[in-house]
């Protein structure tokens, strides 16, 4: 299980990049979709990444939180499928399932919108304003598998506190870590950002 950080992200107040995905039984989402009055969680995620398993059942209880206080929330599943078929479709509705998950969990075939967002791992984390600029771009919380850390959400939680009160960004603001996507051959991997 090799970790990798989030290094690859939006400036603060840059605008969301737009979408329109299916999930996973084919359904189109757009930004707009899946944006709440009051802003928007972008999660990239897969099914078989045990950083993603490790915060799972967490993941939904947050989400469920965000969407009762006006954020949307949404998950993106970018993986190569072909190299890696434990991130199928058919296993994304499964994952919902099993977790629980009541927010749209999207499939990106092409990987194009994991490229516009500079997503390098799995999980990693973007929180946009009511505006849809980017406020928070790093971790869900501290813990990790065998960390012994529990699995609070802190982080990304206090990101949403902050935004919701009107605060500017909180600081620092800590990259995610986990799995790299795994980007199918031949894709161009979206460049580093400093």
């Amino acid at each position: 299980m090799a970790e990798v950080a989030s290094t690859r992200t939006l400036s603060l107040g840059s605008p969301s990049p737009i979408f329109t995905l299916p999930d996973a039984a084919g359904h189109p989402f757009s930004l707009n979709d899946v944006r709440g009055p009051k802003g928007l969680v972008v999660a990239f995620l897969c099914n078989h990444c045990p950083f993603v398993i490790h915060l799972a059942t967490a993941l939904a209880d947050f989400a469920d939180t965000c969407l009762a206080k006006g954020v949307g929330f949404v998950g993106i599943n970018s993986n190569d499928v072909t190299r890696y078929p434990a991130d199928n479709p058919e296993k994304m509705r499964e994952m919902q399932r099993t977790y629980h998950w009541s927010f749209p969990y999207l499939h990106d075939e092409s990987q194009a919108v994991a490229r516009s967002y500079f997503a390098a791992c799995t999980p990693d984390f973007y929180l946009f304003d009511e505006n849809l600029k980017l406020t928070y771009c790093g971790q869900f919380d501290d813990s990790r598998p065998n960390n012994g850390k529990p699995v609070t959400g802190d982080s990304l939680r206090s990101a949403v506190t902050a935004m919701l009160a009107q605060l500017p960004p909180i600081s620092p603001q800590r990259p995610s870590s986990g799995c790299s996507i795994k980007w199918k051959p031949g894709i161009e991997v979206p460049p580093f950002r400093g």
